[in-house]
């Protein structure tokens, strides 16, 4: 069992930049890949971005496609989204997730409240 904490979010204004961290409790870390997702009131959780394991590897939406940098410190089993030039519709519960293999996402964080006022 895996166990995710995510911390780093808060208000804050429109263009403005926060940074999540998604710590996990494993000894294994290297062999997960680590994803962030997040959820608007009244939407469906959405897919954020990608790392694969050793963290040379990564994707995202489009909609966050340069502005948000996903990121790891394997030495440090955390996970992180950089997230620059924040807009309203950012506003949303972030959640990170792992997985070891396949598609499906293995566990799950209780998620992080962003955010963005206009």
């Amino acid at each position: 069992q895996v166990q995710l904490v995510e911390s780093g979010g808060g208000l804050v204004q429109a263009g403005g930049s926060l940074r999540l961290s998604c710590a996990a409790s494993t000894r294994t870390f290297t062999n997960y890949a680590m994803a962030w997702f997040r959820q608007a009131p009244g939407k469906e959780r959405e897919y954020v971005a990608t790392i694969r394991t050793i963290g040379v590897s990564t994707s995202y939406a489009d909609s966050v496609k340069g502005r948000f940098t996903i990121s790891r410190d394997n030495a440090k089993n955390t996970v992180y989204l950089q997230m620059n030039n924040l807009k309203p519709d950012d506003t949303a519960v972030y959640y990170c997730a792992a997985r070891l293999s396949g598609r499906n996402w293995d566990y799950w964080g209780q998620g992080t409240q962003v955010t963005v006022s206009s």
